[in-house]
C-alpha cells in the first residue's frame, strides 16, 4: 500500500470537506463563503462596546432634539422617490402592487414634505446604498446604515450647523460619562465651538481633489467644508443668491482621519428653481414629478442634514473599520448576514 499517496488523499479530502462546510450556493449558482462561521468568530468586546455606544448615541441625539422642540417621524423604507445622490450607486427597485418603488437612499424629499405639517423633525432612517466595490476598503462605507436625518422649517445653514455642533459634543459627553475610557477613542473631548469653516474651493486649491482625507488626517478638531460647487452636489440643495454655481451646503469632517460625518445644507423649494436645477444636473423632470407637484402647491424653505450613526460610533470608539462596531455589517461586495 502506498501510504504516502493515501496520506495525501485523506489530507485533501479533509480540506475539501472543511471548505464545503464553509461555503454556500447563493443566487444564480454563485458560491460564497458562509457568513455564519465569521459571525461566531467575531471580537465580542468590540461588538458589545460598539452596540453599547450606539445605544447611548441614539438616546443622546434624541434627547438633545426633543428638548429643542423636534418631533420624531417614522422612517420611510420604500417610496416612488428617493435621493438621486451625486455619485454612482445601484438603484434597487421593487414592485409595490404594480407600482415601481425604490429603496430609501436618504429621506431628503420626505423631510421637505414633512415640513408642510411640522416646524422641525428628525428620523432615524435606515438607508440602502449599493456602493461601488472600490469603496469596500475605506473603513467607513456600508451598503446598509442608519442616518439621523433632520430638517428645520424657515431656518438657514448656520442654524443647523450650530445644532450639529451641539449634538456632537453632547453625544460624546454622554458616552464618556457611561463607558470605560479605555474602550474609547483617546482623542475624544468637548470640541471648541464654533467649528472651523473652510470653503470647498479653498480646500481644493491647497490640497487637491483628495482634500477631505488629507485635511481629516491633519485635523485635531472637527471642521466644516462649506460653499460647495453645484456640480459636486445634488439638485435639491439651494444655490447662493450672490454666487452663481455655489451652494449653501456643508459637510462636517471628523479629525484624526475619520472623514465625513455630516452632509447637509439649505434646500431649493421653489418650483422654477427646482426645474432649472434638475435640467442643469442632466436629470429628467419625470423622475421627480411628485416633488415638483408638491413644490407647485408650496413647500417651505428649510435646512437640514444627515449624520451617519455607525460612523459616529466608529469615531467615538476609535475603530478604523466601521464593521467592527456593527453587529450585522453590510460590507461592500460581501455575502453577509
Amino acid at each position: 500500500m502506498d501510504f504516502k499517496n493515501l496520506t495525501f488523499t485523506v489530507h485533501f479530502v479533509c480540506i475539501f470537506q472543511a471548505w464545503c462546510n464553509k461555503v454556500v450556493v447563493v443566487n444564480e449558482g454563485m458560491i460564497a463563503e458562509s457568513p455564519i462561521g465569521e459571525f461566531f468568530e467575531r471580537d465580542r468586546e468590540k461588538i458589545v462596546t460598539g452596540t453599547r455606544v450606539n445605544t447611548i448615541v441614539r438616546g443622546s441625539l434624541k434627547q438633545y432634539l426633543d428638548r429643542r422642540g423636534f418631533l420624531e417621524i417614522n422612517p420611510v423604507i420604500i417610496s416612488p422617490i428617493s435621493d438621486p445622490l451625486n455619485h454612482p450607486v445601484d438603484d434597487p427597485t421593487l414592485s409595490y402592487y404594480g407600482y415601481k418603488y425604490r429603496l430609501t437612499k436618504s429621506m431628503i424629499f420626505h423631510k421637505q414634505l414633512a415640513l408642510v405639517h411640522f416646524d422641525r423633525i428628525y428620523s432615524f432612517s435606515p438607508n440602502i446604498r449599493i456602493e461601488p466595490l472600490e469603496r469596500s476598503g475605506t473603513g467607513r462605507h456600508l451598503a446598509e446604515f442608519t442616518q439621523l436625518d433632520l430638517e428645520v422649517r424657515e431656518k438657514g445653514r448656520e442654524y443647523v450647523m450650530g445644532l450639529a455642533e451641539g449634538m456632537l459634543n453632547y453625544s460624546i459627553s454622554r458616552v464618556k460619562a457611561s463607558v470605560d475610557p479605555g474602550l474609547l477613542n483617546p482623542y475624544l473631548k468637548k470640541y471648541s465651538r464654533p467649528f472651523r469653516k473652510v470653503r470647498y474651493l479653498d480646500a481644493v486649491s491647497k490640497y487637491g481633489k483628495e482634500f477631505e482625507s488629507l485635511m481629516s488626517r491633519e485635523a485635531k478638531e472637527p471642521f466644516w467644508i462649506v460653499d460647495i460647487p453645484l456640480e459636486e452636489r445634488e439638485f435639491y440643495d439651494r444655490e447662493k443668491d450672490d454666487e452663481k454655481g455655489i451652494l449653501m451646503d456643508m459637510d462636517l469632517i471628523y479629525p484624526h482621519g475619520y472623514g465625513e460625518a455630516i452632509s447637509g445644507g439649505e434646500r431649493e423649494y421653489l418650483y422654477d428653481r427646482i426645474v432649472e436645477r434638475i435640467a442643469r444636473k442632466g436629470q429628467r423632470k419625470e423622475d421627480y414629478s411628485l416633488l415638483l407637484e408638491a413644490s407647485k402647491r408650496g413647500i417651505p424653505p428649510s435646512a437640514g442634514f444627515g449624520i451617519g450613526i455607525e460612523r459616529l460610533v466608529r469615531f467615538i470608539v476609535g475603530s478604523r473599520d466601521i464593521s467592527d462596531v456593527v453587529l450585522f455589517p453590510k460590507r461592500i461586495g460581501k455575502y453577509v448576514l
